[in-house]
């Protein structure tokens, strides 16, 4: 081996799994990148590609030397005073310290302090590295760091004992420093040249000549394409020229599933019994999806077709032995699929409810069926707050959970909700009533669709609510990164329908409307306090993700669980606030006027309002006077415009403040030596501080 060359590792193995196939290969290709650029073996110009087949790991970098460049080093040994007796004789212990060292004499060491005491230190120049020395501790320290799901312990060839431990039995150990082998050991296997091609297509063994090499021997030779991410494209190319005019159901969970199953992708297309259509379509898309690992198609409305695609690891010119096989198991499945729809269907939705009884919610909770009590107790409440009709409310609440006990979300448990709005339907429940059992579980994820009626978001509310008082009640709270309840999707569910539905209603209610549901329940706590915390740290979370700054959130949420609708239209204010000339000067005057209160023990809290209860014979002329004729005028102009909405008027108004507020505190003494005209200025600043605040805590802008 000589100078810079592309370097190669790769592991074959036994398929992997596919859902971690990329995660493996990138932490793997990043691994050993950074243990090579940590050692300072790599170029600036080195480029990584990552290669991952069902049965492979694989990495190329260019641009990698042979031996790390010498480095200059200084090495501090011991104290002087440690080092050397009254004589200045070495002592035993530099001794030893030279001998660990190699060093004969102790006159090659230099003197110099070390910030608190007089040192020795050995300095020089340390050769270089040689690349496989330094390739073996990236390897090994890849191989360990790994996000390997679940791992597996293997003999290895020709052992008796399950004493290697990896993701999946590793068969070879490819490592190329352009042409020639980079002695390595791994997984009790040698380095060496030789790969596996594809299962079925390929020639044999494949001899890599060098890295270079590699992808394009396995494409040509090898009858695969290494590289997942080129894969992936071809797949979507192949799926979309497949389809034709349908448009191809193409979620990116099963895209990545499927690139990882197959090394060299066909796309083929099948076809099934039109008469499978009369099942709900969210059925066979899952059943195609999940159980198949097939795209379906829909037309231009979304309305699925009788047609599917299967990406095949196998290229022929012939696919119809393919085909024919892959319908005759889809026509297996869906038949599955239509007899639990039907099945389902004799029994009214509303005779399921009793079985959610013998179903456990959670062990101090009890069941689903008592859970279903609470959500029609917190349902026919939270009804009137949102705006939907409480009967209405009641019966969706009673039956959102009720076809969790049938056959078709027994077998696709993500069904759940869906199944349940087209049994209503069949049973002739109302259309508000059917829609509500479909999206109360909303939103589902980040950036989901929100529950679009009110009954739907009344029993969303309900639903999330109860979840919210049951586990903080018997003290499940989430800690760090685990949050096995989904507590803080069930709180930003609720924050996302009460701000973006703007739902006139305060939250502190909600919470309480929720907790009172559990009465009875030994052992449950009353966490409304905690509720109502997490609930408000949530929502900065999700106005911080909106774009607004720390400061103006904490200026509109902090101390105040109050209408969240309301929240995003003064933080609008605020901003508007923040660009005037004013702000700056009168957040610092109000965050002054805050803490002179805090300090005498008065608290103040946006939105409040405090009358101008003040004695005048006890205001000194000029700019106490000025301040509480301003403020005196002010107060009714701000409560007038925040009564009807206009949040950014009474800021703007505010602003107009600023000069007389600079006057007082350039003039007057606050907390004067005569108690009466003390307080009598507190009163004064009380009143002012809780008008400048009726928005929000424009204080916190000053942070």
């Amino acid at each position: 081996m000589s100078g810079t060359a592309t370097l190669l590792v790769e592991l074959v193995t036994e398929e992997l799994p596919p859902k971690a196939l990329r995660r493996l290969a990138e932490a793997f290709a990043n691994a050993i990148h950074a243990g090579l650029g940590a050692r300072g073996l790599l170029a600036d110009t080195s480029a990584t590609a990552v290669f991952a087949t069902p049965r492979r790991l694989g990495v190329t970098i260019t641009g990698v030397a042979l031996q790390s460049a010498p480095k200059a080093f200084r090495q501090k040994l011991l104290p002087v005073s440690v080092a050397f007796d009254a004589a200045g004789a070495p002592t035993p212990a530099l001794t030893r310290k030279l001998a660990q060292l190699g060093i004969d004499d102790a006159a090659s060491l230099t003197r110099a302090s070390d910030g608190k005491a007089e040192s020795l230190f050995h300095a020089g120049i340390a050769p270089g590295v040689p690349l496989a020395t330094v390739l073996q501790a990236a390897l090994d320290e890849a191989i360990a760091g790994l996000p390997i799901p679940k791992v597996m312990a293997y003999a290895a060839e020709g052992g008796y004992y399950n004493d290697v431990k990896f993701v999946r039995p590793a068969h070879r150990l490819v490592a190329l420093h352009g042409a020639d082998i980079v002695p390595l050991r791994a997984l009790h296997l040698d380095a060496g040249r030789v790969t596996s091609g594809h299962r079925f297509a390929s020639r044999g063994d494949l001899e890599i000549p060098n890295a270079d090499a590699y992808a394009p021997l396995l494409e040509a030779e090898g009858k695969l394409t290494p590289s997942l991410a080129v894969r992936r494209d071809a797949i979507i190319a192949g799926l979309h020229g497949a389809a034709g005019d349908a448009t191809v159901l193409m979620p990116d969970a099963l895209l990545d599933e499927v690139t990882a199953l197959v090394e060299s992708p066909a796309v083929y297309g099948g076809s099934f019994d039109a008469a499978f259509l009369d099942v709900p379509q969210e059925c066979l898309i899952l059943t195609m999806q999940q159980n198949q690992k097939y795209f379906a198609l829909a037309d231009a409305g979304g309305k699925l077709v009788n047609r599917f695609l299967v990406v095949s690891n196998i290229v022929t010119s012939d696919p119809r032995a393919i085909v024919h096989g892959n319908e005759r198991v889809l026509r297996a499945r869906l038949t599955d699929a239509k007899f639990f729809y039907d099945y389902d269907r004799r029994q009214p939705l509303a005779s399921r409810v009793g079985k959610l009884d013998s179903v456990v919610y959670h062990n101090r909770l009890g069941s689903q069926g008592e859970r279903v009590k609470r959500l029609r107790a917190i349902a026919r409440q939270l009804a009137p707050l949102v705006g939907a009709d409480p009967a209405m409310a009641d019966r969706a609440a009673g039956l959102a959970k009720a076809d969790l006990v049938s056959d078709m979300v027994g077998e696709f448990p993500e069904l759940q909700g869906t199944m349940g709005r087209y049994y209503a339907l069949h049973d002739g429940e109302p259309s508000d009533v059917a829609d509500a059992i479909a999206e109360h579980y909303a939103p589902r994820f980040a950036g989901d669709m929100l529950p679009a009626g009110p009954v739907a978001q009344t029993v969303a509310l309900a639903d999330k609510l109860e979840s919210l008082a049951g586990l903080f009640g018997i003290g499940q709270l989430p800690t760090g990164d685990k949050d096995p309840f989904a507590l803080r999707r069930a709180a930003l569910g609720v924050i996302r329908i009460l701000v973006e539905k703007r739902i006139a209603t305060h939250v502190a209610p909600l919470v309480t409307i929720a907790f009172a549901s559990f009465d009875g329940i030994a052992g449950f706590g009353d966490a409304r306090a905690d509720v109502l915390a997490f609930l408000n740290e949530r929502l900065r979370g999700y106005l911080r993700d909106q774009g607004y700054t720390a400061n103006q959130v904490s200026a509109v949420v902090d101390g105040a669980a109050s209408e969240y609708y309301r929240v995003p239209e003064r933080l609008k204010a605020i901003r508007a606030f923040e660009a005037l000339p004013e702000a700056p000067a009168l957040a610092a005057a109000n965050k002054r006027i805050v803490n002179i209160l805090r300090k005498a023990g008065i608290a103040v809290g946006h939105g409040d309002k405090v009358p101008m209860d003040v004695d005048d014979a006890l205001l000194a002329p000029g700019a106490e006077r000025a301040l509480v004729q301003a403020f005196a005028a002010l107060a009714d102009d701000v409560d007038r415009r925040t009564a009807a909405g206009d949040w950014t008027g009474a800021l703007v108004a505010l602003a107009g403040a600023r000069a007389v507020v600079d006057a007082f505190f350039a003039e007057v003494m606050v907390m004067a030596d005569d108690p009466a005209l003390r307080a009598n200025r507190l009163k004064l600043l009380h009143s002012v501080a809780a008008t400048m605040n009726r928005v929000a805590d424009i204080g916190k802008l000053a942070q």
